[in-house]
């Protein structure tokens, strides 16, 4: 039985937390993802056999190896495609000539490319008109620069292209103004224009609602405050909902539960109210807004949740009414709520009640995330106590489903190493399979394969390892846009794309699934990588089942994780790990944990960029590498002082990752304590013993990354990983 100080921490969750986790979609749908996308489109998930027809036929394009080369290095090429090939290619070669001579101010030779190729290649028409148009401007032909807007004007009305047209013809003419205003409000063009016309009147209305619903960036608060504050009569319901919305994505709690206020009346629109309050800690105000929402919307999914915090911030007995109404009527919170009603339980001293309400959450919801993580919290108190074999007892259910509790495969690793312990290798291999097959991106899926003797390397032998390593992943079309939008993409005009995407994008505030997984794919692609894998992350707070559904989708896919373990600074980490003789996972591994990819970011000890060093240890590295001149914001110049550290510290532990990457976050100092402090004979033991948890954390969070990218860039594992997890599902 769980103390019910562990009980309150569960409950705690509750209060604070933002969302809570669905069940995810389970091990079938894990196997086909990874045999192929899943892909989303349009808000739904799109049928696989027509997404792999129109998968298949843009990977037959030659173009794909291509598409990320410099000018110089595929022009013999692409002009060998545009002349001899009898495919699509040609035209595909022909665009690519002339938007690489643009770059390169040769407007004349990539007018010959593009002369009639509208008509060849319908798909990028209004585009080509639009780069013809370019290209006569830089030869100096402006009555047919202006001849060809307006072609692109007369043929393609309502292209997105029309706006970079007007742009381009003189955004200081206000009739040019007003139409980019009135009919391209959401384009990134018409942004750029409302920013510089703001600049020079702040005042104007139309101008701040405009950014505050259509634009994107962290610059965005003092537009919606200067609305709130100086225009509140003018704005409609809408405009409050875009506003709140904008609040709510920040993390402006307060302000977005006031907007929600005067936004049109709906479930969601409520209920973000009273949560608003709730984690502004404004108490009252959220109870009165969270009964609202049950009394107005009583069969809602809002309605459920409302309960459930309700009861968080009601006592006793009212708190019970709460909760029974929520496990009555609402199967989605009814975990949560009888874990809850325990605790209440447990605080009075009603002891069958608290039983009871444990009890019918382990027999009416077993494949829920909280009766997982309930079962959990019992296991390791009972193997805390010596009762191994009851700990494993009570977490064998949780090895027949998929949890997206965090948890999870932590859960099942231990179980199979106490069946191990207690001479069960068949169950412990069992279990670490399972892992494998239900977790493979966690960090305990790489300390399952350990325990199953995969040459996946451990602890005591990471440094040496060279795995082989196919770094540039396939080419993979992008989960949702027009079909114009997809060909930009196939052909690496990223830059195009990401604006295209914007002008499709007509709701910034109340991005698809699909939407902010594609902002995300581009935005790594244009090098703001530290941005799209935030992006990616933020995909799990999402609320509404079914969007909770499509992320789980994009889980299983290839696409989702590659995204968040992309292989930035390539050449920069190779070179550095083959001189310090380190392998280059886990340098990458450390980078990604310190900044995620972000070579401006600073901590507040005062470490800098990409690998998070410290001028102190900056200077002395110099001082035994004799480095005179250099500068820790420069990405190179990082990774190379990061790297020799880092094999400094592999060095000072004889080569122990675990030592070396435990001193890189805590300091040396610390290990030593722990050192004597704690038997690290059982490494995995020894982790959890560590007392601070954010190099408990930050250790784990590591060697998770190098896991991944073991997985994902070694074909050999990659291979293995698939082979077992269908072998894994089979069997069951």
């Amino acid at each position: 039985m769980l103390k019910p100080k562990m009980h309150l921490k569960i409950w705690q969750k509750l209060q604070t937390a933002s969302t809570l986790s669905l069940i995810s979609s389970g091990l079938l749908i894990a196997i086909l993802g990874s045999l192929g996308w899943l892909a989303i489109q349009d808000g739904r998930l799109l049928p696989i056999g027509k997404f792999a027809l129109e998968r298949q036929a843009r990977k037959a394009s030659s173009l794909t190896t291509l598409r990320s080369l410099p000018p110089q290095q595929r022009a013999a090429e692409l002009k060998e495609l545009a002349t001899e090939t009898k495919t699509n290619d040609r035209y595909r070669a022909r665009y690519l000539l002339a938007t690489d001579l643009l770059q390169q101010q040769q407007g004349a030779a990539a007018i010959e490319y593009l002369q009639g190729l509208e008509t060849d290649y319908p798909l990028l028409a209004p585009q080509i008109l639009l780069k013809l148009a370019q290209a006569y401007r830089q030869d100096g032909r402006e009555a047919e620069f202006r001849q060809t807007i307006e072609r692109l004007r007369e043929n393609y009305p309502n292209s997105p292209a029309i706006a970079d047209a007007l742009y381009l013809l003189n955004p200081q003419d206000r009739q040019i103004q007003q139409e980019l205003i009135s009919k391209f409000p959401y384009h990134p063009r018409t942004i750029e224009l409302a920013r510089q016309l703001l600049k020079q009147n702040p005042n104007r209305f139309e101008l701040l609602l405009l950014l505050a619903k259509y634009a994107r960036g962290d610059n965005l608060d003092p537009i919606r405050d200067r609305l709130v504050l100086q225009h509140p009569a003018r704005l409609e319901p809408e405009d409050w909902e875009a506003i709140a919305d904008g609040y709510w994505q920040a993390g402006e709690n307060r302000k977005a539960a006031d907007a929600y206020t005067f936004a049109p009346e709906t479930p969601r629109n409520l209920y973000r109210t009273a949560r608003g309050f709730h984690l502004n800690g404004n108490i009252d105000l959220a109870r009165n807004a969270y009964k609202q929402t049950i009394e107005e919307y009583y069969d809602s999914r809002e309605a459920g949740w409302s309960l459930l915090y309700l009861a968080s911030i009601t006592g006793g007995d009212e708190a019970i009414v709460y909760l029974e109404k929520a496990i009555a009527n609402f199967p989605e919170v009814a975990p949560q709520a009888l874990l809850a009603k325990a605790i209440i339980h447990d605080a009075f001293d009603k002891d069958r009640a608290a039983k009871a309400a444990r009890q019918e959450l382990l027999n009416t919801y077993a494949n829920s995330d909280t009766a997982a993580e309930y079962r959990w919290q019992i296991a390791w108190q009972l193997a805390s106590e010596g009762k191994k074999r009851e700990a494993v007892r009570v977490m064998q259910p949780v090895a027949n489903f998929t949890f997206s509790l965090d948890s999870a495969p932590k859960a099942l690793f231990w179980s199979a190493k106490w069946a191990k312990e207690l001479g069960d290798s068949q169950e412990a291999k069992h279990l670490w399979h399972r892992v494998i097959a239900l977790y493979p991106q966690s960090y305990w899926a790489w300390r399952s394969a350990v325990h199953l003797g995969w040459d996946v390397g451990d602890f005591s032998n990471l440094r040496n390892l060279s795995p082989d390593l196919k770094l540039n992943p396939s080419y993979i079309p992008l989960p949702m846009g027009s079909e114009a939008l997809q060909e930009l993409y196939l052909l690496g005009q990223t830059r195009d794309a990401w604006t295209l995407l914007q002008a499709e994008i007509e709701r910034a505030s109340q991005l698809s699934v699909a939407e902010q997984f594609t902002e995300s794919l581009l935005q790594l692609e244009l090098g703001q990588i530290a941005t799209g894998i935030e992006q990616i992350l933020a995909l799990r707070e999402r609320e509404e089942p079914q969007e909770r559904q499509e992320w789980q989708a994009l889980r299983q896919t290839a696409a989702y994780w590659y995204g968040l373990f992309p292989f930035a600074y390539q050449q920069q980490i190779l070179q550095a790990a083959r001189q310090e003789a380190i392998n280059p996972l886990l340098v990458i591994a450390v980078m990604r944990k310190e900044s995620t990819f972000n070579p401006q970011v600073s901590s507040k000890v005062g470490a800098v960029g990409l690998m998070q060093i410290v001028p102190p240890t900056a200077q002395w590295v110099a001082e035994q590498t004799n480095l005179s001149d250099y500068s820790l914001t420069n990405s190179t110049d990082n990774i190379n002082i990061g790297t020799w550290y880092l094999a400094y510290n592999h060095q000072r532990y004889n080569n122990s990752s675990l030592l070396a990457i435990a001193s890189y976050n805590a300091g040396t100092g610390n290990v030593s304590q722990w050192l004597q402090n704690y038997d690290i004979a059982d490494r995995d033991r020894f982790i959890e013993q560590i007392p601070f948890p954010e190099t408990q954390d930050y250790v784990e969070g590591v060697f998770g990354n190098y896991w991944n990218y073991l997985r994902l860039y070694s074909p050999q594992i990659k291979d293995r990983i698939n082979r077992d997890r269908q072998a894994n599902w089979m069997a069951k």
